[in-house]
């Protein structure tokens, strides 16, 4: 269990809009703390545990999000360096969010905190990490969880560049399309993107971002989670098809990834999509989401606590 100086902070992935929460307070409409964060939030304050959500915008700002499973009426909104851009280049993302664990440390006296991130919130916290040891900081990370995280890329992004095809995602129709969309979709951001560096070919291999970051993660317990809720298929000698409706599990797995840059690690599958808004998408309760199944929310407990 974590002492009071101890603080667990979840962060929100790509294209997230996600509130600046408490462990006192959350959002007065809509979910407490954004579609993404509000029920691991909920469960980890049952657990225990002080939890903040880290503020994450598109736009600098995390005052509302009008779309799917939203929010308003944050209990503060916080300024734009203190709120992740998760449409804008990794290592700025990390700048940010260590900006704002100074943040929790001045304002509230928390010493070190445990990361659980979702989806590309993983790769931001990785990013975070590096800054904080680059930095010398005294503030002490103890555990990093990462649920669905990109660790070698995101199908939509790889099929963006064409590196792969759809042929390659499983045959669902409905996925087929939003991955579409989602490549569409980033085609209009600007340049030095999120959408253009969570693809295997920034992310993977001897000089790509991950073999960049060795050393960051060597005093840390890494847990990471995959979805599998969908059946894989082989192209270009890999498993690529999008396992929880956006990532595979072999990347979510870290498979690719070598000892020297993730020495320790803990892996685990659950028969889930990426987000509830895949679950909407497939007709599935929200439990079989990621970030709203109760198995997953024990094993993120499990991870904090063997710290």
């Amino acid at each position: 269990m974590t002492t009071t100086s101890t603080a667990v902070v979840i962060v929100s992935g790509g294209s997230a809009i996600s509130p600046f929460t408490t462990p006192d307070a959350g959002c007065t409409q809509g979910q407490a703390a954004g579609s993404s964060d509000t029920f691991l939030r909920a469960g980890l304050l049952a657990a225990g545990f002080e939890v903040f959500t880290s503020p994450a915008s598109p736009t600098g700002v995390a005052d509302a999000d009008p779309g799917f499973a939203g929010f308003s009426g944050p209990p503060e909104i916080l300024p734009a360096e203190l709120t992740v851009n998760p449409v804008g280049p990794l290592d700025d993302a990390g700048a940010c969010l260590a900006r704002f664990l100074g943040h929790l440390a001045t304002r509230y006296g928390y010493g070190e905190f445990h990361l659980v991130g979702h989806s590309m919130g993983g790769l931001f916290s990785r990013a975070a990490l590096r800054v904080l040891a680059t930095e010398g900081s005294p503030l002490p990370v103890r555990s990093l969880t990462t649920l669905g995280t990109p660790w070698t890329g995101a199908f939509a992004a790889d099929h963006r560049l064409g590196d792969l095809t759809r042929d390659a995602i499983g045959g669902d129709e409905r996925v087929e399309a939003l991955l579409a969309g989602l490549a569409e979709e980033a085609s209009g951001l600007p340049k030095d993107n999120a959408a253009d560096q969570v693809t295997h070919s920034y992310l993977a291999g001897p000089a790509g971002w991950n073999e960049r970051q060795a050393g960051v993660l060597d005093d840390l317990e890494v847990t990471l989670l995959a979805g599998e809720l969908l059946s894989w298929t082989s192209a270009a000698g890999r498993k690529v098809s999008p396992n929880d409706g956006l990532v595979a599990t072999a990347s979510a797995l870290a498979e690719e990834v070598s000892a020297a840059v993730l020495p320790r690690r803990v892996s685990r599958t659950f028969p889930d999509a990426h987000s509830v808004f895949f679950c909407d998408l497939l007709g599935l309760p929200w439990e079989r989401a990621l970030t709203w199944d109760p198995d997953v929310l024990d094993a993120v407990i499990g991870a904090i606590n063997r710290q």
